[in-house]
């Protein structure tokens, strides 16, 4: 069987997160949620779900600040306020992902600092657009997903760029995708699958 990392980033969010983790529960699907630390501290009882029903949950940044706009004294505090936030809500991230990828000079000094990998991925649908319809959506992740690939969706983001509802739009094409992609596919976490860095 083939794998694949199914991961998600810039929630929790209380009108869709709790929604997507049904979802993955009633397929038995682990996946990685990239959090951003604000939302994770606003919402712990998400992320205890999360860690309860078997998901990997993992670094996003602070308040999703773009890295080419933000300083040393300010990406010294992002990476300690995030990792102090996680482990208050027993969270033990070993990856980060940076919002929209980015990367300054201060990033792999810090991702030392705090023992964490960089996670990015292999494949981008753009369902946080208001173009992505469910349709779309669901097309874009059969056509693109392969053996060994990290996918990127959303289950936040409104407020940091995406349409809203798009989340909505992304779980009603998990659910008609997934039970196709679990014909090919064993889902696994990152910690799971070497992820491309």
């Amino acid at each position: 069987m083939k794998q694949l990392a199914i991961t998600f980033d810039d929630g929790p969010d209380p009108r869709y997160t709790g929604l997507l983790l049904d979802l993955l529960k009633e397929h038995q699907i682990p996946a990685t949620f990239f959090v951003v630390a604000t939302n994770a501290k606003n919402n712990p009882d998400l992320i205890h779900r999360m860690l309860a029903e078997h998901h990997q949950v993992a670094m996003h940044s602070y308040s999703h600040r773009h890295a080419w706009l933000s300083s040393y004294p300010y990406m010294k505090k992002d990476f300690q306020y995030s990792f102090e936030i996680m482990k208050e809500l027993g969270c033990r991230p070993c990856c980060y992902r940076p919002p929209w990828g980015a990367r300054n000079p201060f990033t792999g000094y810090f991702l030392k600092q705090y023992g964490l990998r960089l996670v990015l991925w292999d494949v981008m649908v753009q369902d946080w657009q208001a173009k992505a319809t469910v349709q779309r959506t669901k097309d874009r992740i059969l056509a693109r997903v392969f053996d060994g690939a990290v996918l990127c969706l959303h289950d936040a983001g409104e407020k940091t760029g995406g349409s809203k509802g798009a989340p909505l739009r992304t779980i009603e094409a998990l659910r008609m995708a997934l039970p196709l992609l679990e014909r090919d596919y064993v889902f696994k976490t990152i910690e799971e699958l070497k992820p491309n860095e």
